[in-house]
């Protein structure tokens, strides 16, 4: 069977050629922009589109020990409160000529662990986590390998190398503080299984004093399952007054749940999420929720990264971003008061 010759790819050289540059400058302009001016980038970046070039990142990456690459892990990519983190991080690198390189764990650290090991076969300059990673092996191949690594939406005295995030027991704390000053007692917990949001039940129970019915669901969250978690939390106590809830999906579904019951909310069911996912503020009512400045957590984690691989000084390698409680008519407050 006849074969076409194969067509000859572009090199770099070509590139140059076309863009009127000297060859190192065209390998400035596409490898390290920071040292070429922004009209040269966008005659080069013009050229290799008019030439097909194609870089070559694995050479690249051998002579410079630079992937120019950051791998991102992520429990689940379709779960709203990580999307803002992914889609900061992912501009930030961008602008510091970094790609990322994305991953789903599905809650499973064994999953986790695997992958952190195929991903780290590619050599990325540096790798983000959403959480701590709680493997031993891991941990260990990470600090051995030298990069930069940031453990995110969680916070640790000890991380892997550096942190940025807020403290799960403390939220969980606030969210029985502010029932309780409320004056609701009879109270409740919706969670997802995952260990961020059992870190939040267990500072909810903390600060109540003693134990609460708790409905628990496997991760991710989503509206059906929010609406099982009431129909059992029901079944344990019906006179629940308040309930906290893993995520505001979760949220939803008990608003749902509790409304095709006949209960007024927040009259007979008071309710608050966490996340402050976009639909929350818009929902019928709307939900009080605990607000996570996501899109800051992936800008700092991103800035980390670039900082250190430029070997320039972290002054602080863990950092607490907070929350706040956004209270809203599912709890009796205005539209969207910050607590």
């Amino acid at each position: 069977m006849f074969r076409p010759p194969a067509a000859k790819n572009a090199t770099l050289r070509d590139v140059a050629r076309e863009a009127s540059v000297s060859l190192i400058t065209a390998s400035r302009a596409l490898g390290n922009p920071s040292l070429v001016s922004t009209a040269t980038i966008e005659r080069v970046q013009e050229a290799v589109i008019r030439t097909g070039y194609i870089p070559n990142l694995l050479a690249g990456g051998l002579r410079s020990r630079r992937s120019m690459t950051v791998a991102g892990l992520v429990p689940i990519i379709s779960v709203p409160q990580f999307l803002p983190t992914v889609q900061s991080l992912t501009e930030t690198l961008d602008q510091h000529g970094y790609q990322l390189i994305l991953g789903q764990s599905g809650y499973d650290h064994a999953r986790e662990e695997k992958l952190i090991a195929t991903i780290m076969g590619r050599r990325p300059d540096g790798l983000v986590v959403t959480g701590l990673l709680h493997s031993a092996r891991a941990r260990e191949q990470l600090r051995k390998l030298g990069i930069p690594v940031v453990e995110t939406w969680d916070l640790s005295e000890r991380p892997v190398d550096m942190a940025v995030g807020f403290s799960h027991l403390k939220v969980g704390s606030a969210a029985a503080d502010y029932f309780l000053g409320k004056g609701w007692h009879r109270l409740a917990i919706a969670t997802g299984d995952d260990h961020r949001a059992q870190k939040r039940r267990e500072g909810f129970v903390a600060a109540v004093g003693h134990d609460v019915p708790t409905a628990t669901v496997p991760a991710p969250s989503s509206l059906a399952l929010g609406r099982r978690a009431l129909a059992e939390l029901l079944r344990q106590d019906p006179g629940i007054q308040a309930i906290f809830c893993s995520s505001d999906a979760l949220a939803q579904g008990v608003l749902v749940e509790a409304l095709s019951r006949g209960l007024r909310i927040p009259e007979d069911l008071a309710v608050c999420g966490f996340g402050d996912a976009d639909f929350s503020a818009h929902l019928e009512p709307s939900l009080s929720t605990v607000r996570i400045d996501a899109a800051e957590i992936g800008r700092m984690a991103a800035t980390l990264i670039i900082d250190r691989c430029n070997n320039e000084p972290v002054s602080s390698p863990v950092i607490d971003i907070g929350f706040r409680i956004i209270e809203r008519e599912s709890t009796a407050g205005s539209a969207g008061c910050v607590i």
